[in-house]
C-alpha cells in the first residue's frame, strides 16, 4: 500500500567527516565521525529504512508505481554531507561509461549549501580550458587545485555538478546533495592523506582522464527567484533529466498533489508536519506518486521529484 514514509539514514564515517550532522540533525554513529548521512537511498551500498520497518528498496519493490505512474526506478540518492576536511579532488563518470565499466549509473549531482564556515568554498571545474597532459602534470606534482575554479559559498547557495566535472567540497561546508542513484567516484588527488591503518586511499587517475570535461567551468544550475505559493514561497533550485529540486520556505499549509512523480522531502530547518507525521531539522520523507498530502508549519524544505 502506498503511504507517506519517514526514512532513517545510513551513516558513512569517511576520514574527512566531522560532528556537525550529529549536532545539527541528531545523527548518532556510535561516537564515530559522520561524513555522509544517506537519507533517501536504494543503492546497494546503503539503503535507508522506512518507519514501517521495511527497507526503502523493499517498499518500492512492493509498490512499483510509487516512483512514477509508469513504474520507473528511483532515480536519485539524497544525502547530507559534513566536510570537516576537504574532500578529494574527484570526478564522476557519465552514464554510458559507468554502466559499461562500473555496473552502476553515472553521477550528476546538486549541492545545496546548508551551512558554511567563513571562507569555505567548493572547487568546481577548471578556471580556463585545460588538457590531459596539463592536468596530469598538476596531479603528479600536487598542485592540481591551481587549475580548478574555486567558488566561495554561503548558506542557501546551490550548484548543479554535471558528470565529468572535476570538483571538491571544501572544508567547512555542510551540504544537502541530490544525485543520481550511483556510488561511482574517481579520485585524482587526496592530499596524501592516510586512513586509520596508515594507508593512502586509492586513486583512479586513468579512469578519470577518460571522463573529465576539460573545458572551462560554466554554471548551468539555473536557480530562480522565490515566488509566492500556497503556504509560503518557493524557488526552483535546479533541474536536469534525472531530477528537479525546489526550495520551499514554509509558513502555513502547502499542498502536494503529485499525480505523475514521487516527491522527496528534506527538512533543512524548522518544525512542521508531513501528513500526520511530525518533522524537525534533518528529517526526510518520501511521498509516493499519486498520494496527496499537506505540509504544515514553519520550515525550510528541499523538495525533489523526477
Amino acid at each position: 500500500m502506498k503511504e507517506i514514509l519517514k526514512l532513517s539514514p545510513v551513516l558513512k564515517d569517511y576520514l574527512w567527516g566531522g560532528t556537525k550532522l550529529a549536532d545539527m540533525f541528531g545523527r548518532d554513529n556510535g561516537g564515530k565521525l559522520i561524513a555522509e548521512s544517506w537519507e533517501i537511498s536504494v543503492h546497494n551500498d546503503g539503503t535507508s529504512v522506512c518507519d514501517n520497518g521495511k527497507t526503502f528498496k523493499e517498499f518500492l519493490k512492493e509498490n512499483p508505481t510509487a516512483v512514477d505512474k509508469n513504474g520507473g526506478s528511483f532515480p536519485v540518492l539524497i544525502k547530507y554531507i559534513d566536510a570537516k576536511q576537504n574532500l578529494s579532488v574527484q570526478v564522476h563518470p557519465q552514464d554510458e561509461y559507468a554502466q559499461k565499466y562500473e555496473n552502476d549509473n553515472g553521477k550528476t549531482e546538486m549541492w545545496y549549501i546548508v551551512q558554511a564556515d567563513d571562507g569555505a568554498g567548493i572547487y568546481c571545474g577548471f578556471k580556463t580550458n585545460a588538457d590531459k597532459n596539463q592536468f596530469l602534470s598538476k596531479v603528479n606534482d600536487g598542485t592540481v587545485e591551481d587549475l580548478l575554479n574555486f567558488i566561495p559559498v554561503k548558506k542557501g547557495d546551490c550548484f548543479l555538478i554535471d558528470a565529468g566535472t572535476v570538483h571538491a567540497i571544501g572544508a567547512g561546508c555542510v551540504i544537502c546533495e541530490i544525485q543520481q542513484n550511483s556510488n561511482v567516484t574517481y579520485r585524482v588527488y587526496d592530499y596524501n592523506r592516510v586512513d586509520a591503518n596508515g594507508n593512502k586511499r586509492q586513486l583512479h587517475v586513468d579512469k578519470a582522464l577518460n571522463v573529465i570535461n576539460f573545458n572551462a567551468y560554466k554554471d548551468v544550475t539555473g536557480t530562480e527567484e522565490f515566488v509566492s505559493v500556497g503556504g509560503g514561497k518557493q524557488r526552483k533550485l535546479t533541474a536536469c533529466k534525472y531530477f528537479q529540486c525546489f526550495e520551499l520556505l514554509l509558513d502555513g499549509v502547502y499542498a502536494i498533489e503529485n499525480s505523475d512523480s514521487f516527491v522527496a522531502i528534506n527538512v533543512i530547518e524548522g518544525d512542521c508536519s508531513v501528513g500526520s507525521k511530525n518533522a524537525v531539522d534533518g528529517d526526510s520523507f518520501f511521498i509516493p506518486c499519486g498520494v496527496k498530502t499537506e505540509i504544515k508549519g514553519n520550515a525550510k524544505i528541499i523538495l525533489t521529484r523526477k
